[in-house]
């Protein structure tokens, strides 16, 4: 198991900081780059192709070094035809080696993905090594507790709390996500901040959050990476981060680093399936490989020298080549028809 890093943006996910983040995170995934665009947060719009399509052309021009292939993934509602438990829909996630979830309704994202094969195949390529990108209402909804914007600001709802996506659960951490952390669009007024709830209300939202949980405040066009190699995060973008617990902030400037403990009792899971369907863990693992994404010549000589050296009983020459093969960007599956090549 090898976890992707995830990143978060509080907004500005076509921004000058937020291609700044995506190209940091492109230079360490293997060509080709491929990335999923889903457009589940914004699946109620009229028009949700063209906010994720937005989002496509951008980083198809800011990464254009990388040569991305994008596609957007119209996981839009449950029970109709563009449904989050559409495998033939979905077939792009079980591909990229990026996965990108931005603006909308946190709580309509966690509607929608909660339970589904859309939700446990992200989780699933995560654990296979992709990225994963959540900006402005997808950072929201994937916490253990999600801050209903819409219904409070817009409707008119009592402050309360609802339950997110809990993407780290299987991690051991309580952690929560607030975009649009210093928004200032309410001028000298109307205090904006902390996504447009403002301090008294947001006072009265964190009070209602469990003593363990640790919520990460998203300053605009500034965004967090997670990278679970190294066990650090940092702060990238314009502005800073707050980690705030029992509603007393701690605030790290762009450019910080802080290890991955500082969000909690941090622990991998105890396996790669751990917390997912074995529909999801199956078709992710067991894809198969695109046609146009062949191993190149050298990898496949590399393969048929391993076959050779497992033959002979030489395992420790058959772990070199599985590292060689591995620093090319494929990863080596060995089952009981032989071995299969697939892209890390």
């Amino acid at each position: 198991m090898k976890l992707g890093q995830i990143a978060f943006l509080g907004s500005g996910e076509t921004s000058l900081a937020g291609g700044r983040v995506f190209e940091s995170l492109a230079r360490q995934l293997p060509q080709p780059l491929r990335i999923a665009l889903l457009e589940t947060p914004a699946g109620f719009e009229l028009n949700s192709d063209q906010v994720a399509g937005r989002v496509g052309e951008f980083l198809k021009t800011r990464l254009q070094n990388y040569k991305p292939v994008i596609d957007v993934v119209p996981a839009r509602k449950l029970g109709t035809d563009f449904s989050p438990d559409d495998p033939e829909i979905l077939k792009p996630l079980l591909y990229a080696n990026m996965i990108f979830l931005g603006a909308g309704s946190p709580t309509y994202a966690i509607r929608q993905l909660r339970g589904t094969l859309a939700w446990d195949l992200i989780k699933a390529r995560h654990r296979l090594g992709a990225t994963l990108v959540f900006a402005s209402a997808a950072a929201i909804s994937v916490g253990a507790w999600a801050l209903p914007v819409y219904e409070i600001y817009k409707v008119g709802e009592d402050v309360h709390v609802k339950e997110g996506l809990n993407l780290f659960a299987d991690f051991g951490l309580h952690l929560s996500f607030v975009s649009h952390w210093n928004n200032a669009e309410g001028g000298a007024d109307l205090d904006t901040s902390r996504c447009f709830m403002g301090l008294e209300r947001f006072a009265q939202w964190c009070g209602l959050l469990p003593a363990e949980n640790t919520t990460v405040g998203l300053d605009e066009h500034t965004g967090l990476i997670l990278d679970f190699e190294t066990g650090q995060c940092e702060v990238s973008g314009v502005s800073s981060v707050s980690l705030v617990r029992e509603c007393n902030p701690e605030i790290y400037p762009s450019g910080a680093k802080f290890g991955l403990m500082e969000l909690g009792e941090f622990r991998f899971p105890e396996s790669g399936q751990n917390g997912i369907s074995k529909e999801a863990w199956d078709m992710a693992v067991d894809a198969p490989p695109l046609e146009d994404d062949a191993p190149p010549d050298d990898v496949l000589a590399l393969a048929e020298q391993r076959v050779a050296a497992r033959a002979q009983k030489d395992f420790a020459e058959s772990d070199k080549l599985r590292d060689q093969i591995a620093a090319r960007g494929w990863q080596v599956q060995d089952g009981k028809e032989g071995q299969k090549l697939v892209r890390s």
